[in-house]
This record gives C-alpha cells, structure tokens and sequence, in this order.
C-alpha cells in the first residue's frame, strides 16, 4: 500500500477487513478528490471494496470495509442497530470534574460554518460515554464509548463538558503539545533550531470494536495506539512520576 504510512491490517478475511488508519488520511475520498484515501488504497488492491463506517481523516485507529455487498448490508445494519460497540482513546484538557459519566447531547452541523458541528437541540440524538483512565493534571487519557456515531461527536462532546480533545483545531486550541510547556527545565538540544512538537494532530483514537458476523463469530478488535500518542504518554507518566 503505497504511502509514507501504510495502513496496518489488523484482521482479514474473504467478507471484510479491519485496519489501524493513520492519522491525516481519508476514510474515503472527498468531494474534491484532493488526496488518495484508505478506500481509494484498498480498491487499488481488491478491485471492490465497501464503507461501512469512516473515522475523521485527523483521526487514527481501527476501521472496518466489507468485501462484498452481503457484507456490506448486514454491517451498516449493526452499525445503525448500535449493536457495534465502538471505543475510543483520547487526551483532553484539564481533569474532568466526574470521572465517569455519559454525554447526551443532539448534534447537528453549524448553519453557516461548513465542516463544524454544534450542539442543539434541532440535532440528531447524540450520546457518548467517558471514563478517565489516567489523570495528568494539565491532561486525562479517557476512554470513550459512542453509541452513536455523529460526525465529530467525541470532539463536539468534550468541548461541551469543558474538556476539549488536545490540538483540536475546530473544538479547541489546536496548540501542538511541547516538552518545554511540561518540563520547568527544558533545554533546547544544540542539534535543534526549534523545538518539535510532542504531538501536532488531534489526540484521538478508535482503539476497539466489538461486534458479531453474519453467521455469529463474537470479534473483539483493537488497534494499537500510535506512536505519537505513546510517546506523549510516556512523558507524561514521567514528568507526573517524578
């Protein structure tokens, strides 16, 4: 699969495939076709291939695309069904107040400003559940589970409670994460010019899906979080350790 940063297989078979999207690549083309997409890389390879739901191209983690058309019908039907249980991995700012809870909001697409979701009450139903995993004080690792899927929903749903995905530029500050804003003492290497980013992308992730086949095999897939994410977390562990 031609690209700086091959999507991963995470599982295979002759009816579907699910694989660890990188961040900053489409889920399926654009309008404009501006840029070679996961299905656009996938078609090149099997000839046909079917969307049954998409990530949002800042958005890293596990998807799913039937290989036929049987597949495909019975897929968006779980996923309309909400009988897939999808989670996501995230880092937020601040430490949220409750350290579990459930988000019930409609969302419905900006009136003037395209491409931005807003919370109102002529939206679709839009629930989210949350727990913090880890609390780093600046930042939280939290754990969401959608039951709906909304564009944008997790983004639009922690800016709502107060707690906006990190380096979302839509629902947040969109500020890269620096080692110099989490170290007192922090020193720029002679090799540097300038300091590079912890991490530059919004810090969301779909880590897990739970869902059963057409003939009723229990899955329960999950990709790995990425390097970026890792590397962050692991400062943060130790800059709180310490």
């Amino acid at each position: 699969m031609s690209r700086s940063v091959s999507p991963e297989i995470i599982f295979e078979n002759d009816s579907f495939i699910a694989l660890n999207k990188p961040t900053g690549m489409l889920s399926i083309p654009d309008r404009e076709q501006s840029e070679p997409s996961l299905k656009d890389i996938l078609t090149q390879k099997y000839g046909s291939i079917f969307t049954i739901h998409r990530l949002d191209k800042e958005t890293s983690g596990i998807i799913l695309f039937a290989k036929d058309e049987a597949t495909h019908k019975y897929f968006s039907k779980k996923f309309e069904e909400r009988t897939v249980e999808k989670f996501y991995v995230g880092l937020v700012h601040g430490t949220p107040h409750d350290k579990t809870g459930t988000i019930d909001e409609p969302i419905m697409e900006h009136p003037v400003i395209k491409g931005r979701m807003i919370i109102d009450k002529k939206g679709k139903a839009s629930v989210t559940d949350y727990e913090v995993l880890e609390s780093f004080g600046k930042y939280s690792l939290v754990k969401f589970q959608i039951h709906t899927g909304r564009t944008h929903q997790i983004r639009v749903h922690a800016k709502n409670i107060g707690y906006p995905i990190v380096c979302d530029p839509l629902y947040g500050d969109g500020q890269p994460v620096l080692l110099s804003s989490l170290k007192k003492k922090y020193n720029l290497s002679k090799k540097e010019e300038e300091e590079k980013p912890l991490l530059n992308r919004v810090a969301l992730h779909s880590y897990q899906l739970k869902f059963n086949t057409i003939n009723g095999e229990a899955f329960n897939l999950e990709a790995e979080l990425p390097k970026d994410i890792r590397a962050l977390l692991q400062q943060l562990r130790k800059i709180n350790s310490a």
